[in-house]
């Protein structure tokens, strides 16, 4: 199955019909970028080293164009973030209605703007019924580290300061800022920069794969969640500030809780006094078929961090939903708040997520997730497991991942795995890429979370390709001698 070459086709909803794409000289933009620009998480020789960066020049619904015309299925969502698929001229239509009337004015000095205003009404009326307050910030990275300062103000103000420490997992992302990496356990990370931060510290993630030998999924959820109250007994209770944590981990690789782990960690933050945040920047507006992760997981966060999802990617917004107990006490007893930035609560990219919040609700992109899409997708998911390099699937909602094996066993916990190095993953990832679909690779295993708006159809499509590929990585291990 070769690579799709070929102009964008029929308009998907909510897009117009589009002019012919433009020409682009792949080379001379590859230089440049080689030049000038240092990307995120990449090491530059490698890059340099494989031809450049490729060219992403438009998009439309789930699908992406290179500047060389080859088409791909988008099925990362750009970055976990395009719900409502690329090209809706709404959004960018709201977008240009604010700029033309008020581009920008900051929310210092008491004063608001009137997108800010009517999203955070909006935003919670969509949330659970604890949050009535919003702080907004311009990326889930700036979201969590205003949840850091926010979770210690407020035992500040309750006379606890010593109540300072937050508990985070190994394996978890929580951006990539000092106070966000520092609360994400990735070890790669806290290896530059000298992270963590003082006062974060970190517990296992509820990876049942990776932990759960021989216990059913139901002991080891709450076998995983007991190593929270382990971790705060360990500390004192009375230094533990809060838990965070993603109701379905995303970039450590779509690490599914079982179904007894959050209700657990509710109870243990209940018995403890400890303040419960849900971090969301992935699992928000829709993408696990409801409006906020922690509503399918059984959790009752008193912080909910969110970005990404709220405008579908087309411009930067995040923020911090932030339920009565906590909201009430900075409002009334803890004065100033000394934190924000330029851009919280910009206007245009609050006029942006209005809009596309308009558009999963009119579409019923959620219920679709639900009760449709999601169920499809994660039937097709079980379907892959046939494939001899497939040990392993799962998936939540319009999030899905599948383990990479030498040799299959009779269970999740056995098989032989390959040997790190190898990098198999990244050779998967290259055929999928070179193949007309984007699947990440976090490992040996290999995720996608596509935009909401795909359809049984284009999932088929998509689950066609990733089989495909994994034909091909199979015949390419085969012939470096790494599998039999």
């Amino acid at each position: 199955m070769a690579a799709m070459h070929e102009a964008p086709g029929a308009a998907t909803a909510g897009t117009t019909a589009r002019a012919a794409p433009e020409a682009y000289d792949t080379q001379a933009l590859q230089r440049l970028d080689s030049a000038h620009y240092l990307h995120p998480f990449t090491d530059h020789a490698q890059l340099r080293a494989r031809g450049g960066a490729r060219v992403m020049v438009r998009g439309d619904g789930i699908y992406l164009w290179d500047s060389d015309g080859k088409r791909v299925i988008d099925g990362m969502s750009g970055l976990w973030c395009v719900n409502v698929g690329y090209g809706r001229d709404s959004i960018a239509d709201a977008m240009h209605r604010q700029a033309t009337t008020l581009p920008f004015y900051n929310s210092f000095f008491n004063t608001t703007n009137v997108p800010a205003v009517r999203l955070a009404a909006l935003l919670a009326e969509l949330a659970p019924p604890q949050f009535r307050h919003v702080f907004f910030t311009t990326s889930g990275s700036e979201a969590n580290d205003t949840v850091m300062r926010m979770v210690r103000r407020y035992w500040d103000v309750m006379g606890q300061p010593q109540r300072d420490v937050i508990v985070s997992r190994h394996n978890a992302y929580h951006g990539s800022t000092m106070a966000g990496a520092s609360l994400g356990g990735m070890a790669g990370m806290h290896a530059q920069g000298g992270l963590p931060i003082p006062g974060i510290v970190h517990i296992g993630q509820p990876s049942y794969a990776e932990h759960g030998q021989g216990m059913s999924e139901a002991e080891f959820g709450i076998k995983a969640a007991g190593w929270l109250e382990e971790k705060i007994l360990e500390l004192g209770p009375g230094k533990v500030a809060a838990f965070i944590g993603e109701p379905v981990q995303g970039a450590g690789g779509v690490i599914i809780p079982p179904p007894t782990y959050w209700p657990e960690i509710g109870r243990i933050c209940d018995k403890y006094g400890v303040l419960l945040v849900s971090d969301e920047v992935i699992c928000g507006f829709g993408r696990l078929g409801r409006w906020f992760g922690c509503e399918l997981m059984g959790a009752t966060p008193d912080l909910i961090s969110f970005a990404k999802g709220v405008t579908s990617g087309y411009v930067p917004l995040g923020g911090v939903l932030v339920a009565e107990r906590v909201a009430q006490v900075l409002i009334e007893k803890g004065g100033d708040f000394n934190h924000g930035f330029t851009y919280s609560g910009h206007p245009v990219a609050c006029a942006a997520a209005l809009e596309n919040i308009r558009i999963l609700r009119d579409e019923r992109l959620v219920e679709r997730v639900a009760q449709e899409t999601g169920p499809y997708l994660k039937a097709g998911f079980a379907d892959l497991t046939s494939h001899p390099l497939v040990g392993h699937a799962e998936t939540c909602g319009m999030v899905a991942g599948l383990d990479l094996v030498r040799r299959k066993g009779s269970s999740v916990h056995d098989g032989e795995r390959f040997d790190p190095s190898l990098a198999v993953g990244m050779v998967c990832r290259g055929h999928m890429f070179d193949n007309g679909v984007i699947m990440r690779a976090v490992g040996e295993r290999m995720i996608v979370a596509p935009p909401l708006v795909m359809t049984r159809a284009q999932i088929d499509e998509m689950l066609e390709r990733i089989r495909f590929c994994l034909d091909l990585t199979h015949a390419d291990l085969r012939a470096r001698g790494w599998v039999d």
